[in-house]
């Protein structure tokens, strides 16, 4: 019996080895994708049964509509004018059924509802994280104070720029400034900066407020602790954003716009022409000859009206 017991804890050891070198040499991507897709799915059956239990549709009604809602506050709360064709979001809602210890959490929306890596997940405190891995009908959001979370921030105010990191131990984010001379002081707000092509983190999502002013152990950065909005231990309801709302149809263009603007015609292509030039492509230089042609025709058919 002792000498059972004395093998016990090298044979664990040797099997965490065994499973240390697999994940090193063999990817477990392939076979976490799985896992999330049995037990995520059972996961979502029971959270949805537990709704379904006690209001059923009105319930996910309601709850879309809170996505919606979230999402134009959001578009409205924007210090900057949203750039052209996106000036809205497109949202969905989604419940936090899972808890993990590596800084993350389990929401049961995945790929089926359109949610896919590196969207931005916030509540209606301010921004929870991203979307780091997703399957058919659960995903995974890597929490903002998660010890690998990096995310591009300003100071809602004086809009200098810096790098939030998380702080797990505390479930506080460390603000780095760019500028080593910005100003910033305790109760100072600060947002996502925004990513290119709005991915991972959309622009001027609330991240928290700053709470202390680190000293500066040199010149080359201001860093300070900032106290998040969203309350990482108590998530529920949760917004993803799938990305910016579809445009409208573009209105038909007029045909007597091309007979009637016959210099209007010259100008826009000699507009476009500056523009091919600039971008130095050889289809866009094609393009413009192109574009010049077609210019000359209305000018020459408006002076043929006026010697008429």
């Amino acid at each position: 019996m002792r000498a059972a017991g004395r093998r016990a804890p090298a044979l664990l050891a040797l099997v965490s080895v065994a499973l240390i070198v697999t994940d090193a040499v063999t990817p477990l991507e392939p076979l976490r994708a799985f896992g999330s897709a049995v037990y995520g799915g059972l996961e979502h059956a029971a959270s949805s049964g537990a709704r379904w239990a006690s209001d059923g549709p009105r319930v996910e009604e309601l709850e879309r509509e809170n996505a919606r809602l979230r999402a134009e506050v959001l578009a409205a709360r924007r210090a900057t004018p949203p750039p052209a064709r996106a000036d809205g979001y497109q949202v969905v809602s989604a419940h936090v059924i899972g808890f993990g210890r590596d800084g993350t959490v389990t929401v049961d929306t995945g790929t089926q509802g359109g949610v896919t890596r590196d969207m931005t997940v916030f509540d209606a405190d301010g921004l929870v994280g991203r979307i780091l891995r997703a399957g058919p009908g659960t995903a995974t959001v890597q929490l903002a104070t998660a010890s690998g979370a990096s995310i591009g921030a300003r100071l809602e105010g004086s809009r200098e720029v810096g790098l939030v990191t998380g702080v797990p131990e505390r479930g506080l984010l460390r603000l780095s400034l760019l500028n080593p001379a910005a100003e910033v002081k305790p109760g100072d707000r600060v947002v996502t900066l925004g990513s290119r092509d709005m991915r991972p983190y959309v622009p001027d999502v609330p991240i928290g407020t700053v709470a202390t002013v680190e000293p500066a152990p040199d010149a080359l950065t201001r860093t300070a602790l900032v106290r998040p909005f969203a309350r990482f231990t108590a998530l529920d309801l949760v917004t993803v954003v799938l990305g910016p709302l579809p445009d409208a149809a573009d209105p038909a263009v007029d045909p007597s716009d091309e007979t009637d603007g016959g210099e209007d015609g010259d100008k826009g292509g000699g507009k476009d022409a500056a523009k091919a030039e600039s971008e130095g492509g050889a289809e866009s230089k094609g393009g413009d000859r192109g574009e010049g042609a077609a210019g000359d025709t209305p000018k020459s058919g408006s002076k043929k009206a006026k010697e008429a």
